[in-house]
């Protein structure tokens, strides 16, 4: 209720010109009467406009469209124009509802409502080109690609949603479609294969038939023992891996203990008694008490000179630093880096002071890469996060010839009908840079996005 009374507040201090207000409203569509129901839509509004909001446009979200008489009897009861209902029923993605409401008249009444002076609108594929291709895209997907998220939180899978979006955002621009199994890491630990065999073997079972794995954050003791686990497996048999955060400290932890052989290696976090502490709590965030404690919010990765060949580098454009955002804390212990770089497990990426451990990435691995930030946080739809593709790319065996190209995906014809060959190239920057431009020929392609064949 807070927020509505202070949308309520802000619609009086900028007047109703400067203010609109669409309300999204469940039509459904009960299967013994096969009849779409308003009643709900209606009870809603009554309440909204009890509350001091009136709604300009009604969303009616429906399984199927509602008819015009349907249309007119929410207008009649809710006293809002047919012209500024709009039914949207389910669609393929809902990355298509964007264009779906252009389609609809949406763009233009709200440049009457707010009284923004665009019209006449330019073609829709002039300034929606992005959203049409991307909606296309996702429909030609010719390819898939399994990937294991190895976490601790599984059993409500919404807990990794924006990791399952950045990998999907990845796929997409690759042209592949992601298949997901979660696999609950305490699974993967050896003291289940006799508290819970089925569980045990279904673990790795499911880690055993995936493509790349995602070793995600976390916080606690529980689970680690599994995720230390799954990252000795990809290390091992050279399955492309991506750690993040506490996925980014296992990785480390892993590698000290089976290639440094330091017994016991741990984290503070999990043993504060360990003989090897490769992992700490950071100095300035140790203030005893847990509140307040955590480095968070974006901040600068900078790139060692070393890097410049690196393949999370070059993802990321060879560029000499990024800014991804982070949450954690604890960190790679410093006084190990010299022994870990000497036995092939190469950091990277460092914060800006050079003290903090970032981004590292293992020599002579088809892509082994973990990084204490959140790299999903960043990652959009028409921007992937560089390392998600970097997986996606390594799983269907096409990063080296990616990197190769300078970072270039193979062009796809009209229909997805993908090239046999990587001859004619695409620059992802350059395509990025005609997205955002007006200058498209209403003739082109809506299709031209690329597609690794």
């Amino acid at each position: 209720m807070a927020f509505v009374e202070a949308f309520r507040q802000f619609q009086f201090r900028v007047k109703r010109e400067n203010f609109c207000v669409a309300h999204v409203s469940l039509v459904p569509q009960p299967k013994t009467t096969g009849e779409h129901k308003t009643k709900p839509t209606q009870q809603s509004v009554r309440e909204l406009r009890g509350l001091g909001l009136s709604p300009d446009i009604i969303v009616c979200r429906s399984e199927r469209p509602i008819g015009d008489s349907v249309k007119e009897k929410i207008s009649n009861f809710c006293h809002v124009a047919p012209q500024q209902i709009i039914s949207i029923p389910d669609l393929y993605s809902v990355y298509e509802v964007p264009v779906f409401m252009e389609n609809h008249g949406m763009a233009e009444y709200l440049s009457k409502r707010l009284q923004l002076d665009i019209t006449p609108l330019p073609p829709l594929r002039k300034y929606m080109r992005s959203w049409i291709e991307l909606g296309e895209r996702m429909k030609h997907l010719k390819y898939e690609v399994t990937v294991g998220i190895v976490g601790k939180y599984t059993r409500l899978e919404d807990s990794y949603t924006s990791i399952t979006k950045a990998l999907n955002h990845a796929g997409n621009e690759i042209g592949c479609k992601v298949n997901i199994k979660f696999i609950e890491a305490s699974n993967l630990e050896a003291t289940m294969l006799v508290d819970d065999p089925v569980a045990y073997h279904s673990a790795w079972h499911n880690l055993c038939v995936c493509d790349c794995v995602v070793v995600p954050g976390g916080f606690g003791k529980r689970g680690v023992e599994g995720k230390i686990e799954a990252c000795k497996w990809c290390r091992v048999n050279g399955k492309p891996f991506l750690g993040i955060c506490l996925g980014f400290q296992t990785a480390v932890i892993e590698f000290a203990r089976n290639v440094l052989k330091m017994e016991g290696a741990n984290s503070t976090e999990v043993n504060e008694d360990t003989k090897y502490p490769v992992v700490i709590d950071m100095p300035e965030h140790n203030t005893g008490e847990m509140g307040g404690t955590m480095r968070l919010g974006k901040r600068t990765t900078v790139f060692k000179p070393s890097a410049i060949r690196s393949k999370i580098n070059r993802l990321y454009g060879s560029v000499d630093k990024i800014d991804e955002r982070h949450r954690h804390r604890y960190e790679v212990n410093p006084e190990y880096i010299q022994e870990f770089e000497k036995h092939g497990m190469q950091f990277v990426g460092v914060d800006v002071d050079q003290q903090r451990m970032e981004i590292l990435e293992l020599d002579n691995h088809p892509y082994y890469v973990a990084v204490q930030f959140h790299p999903e946080y960043l990652s959009r739809p028409m921007n992937p996060s560089p390392p998600f593709m970097g997986l996606i790319l390594a799983a269907r065996d096409k990063l080296k010839s990616y990197l190769h190209k300078g970072c270039k995906l193979s062009p796809r014809e009209p229909q997805s009908d993908y090239y046999d060959s990587d001859e004619e190239l695409h620059d992802l920057t350059a395509k990025k840079l005609n997205v955002g431009s007006n200058e498209h020929d209403d003739s082109s392609s809506a299709y031209s996005s690329s597609s690794v064949s």
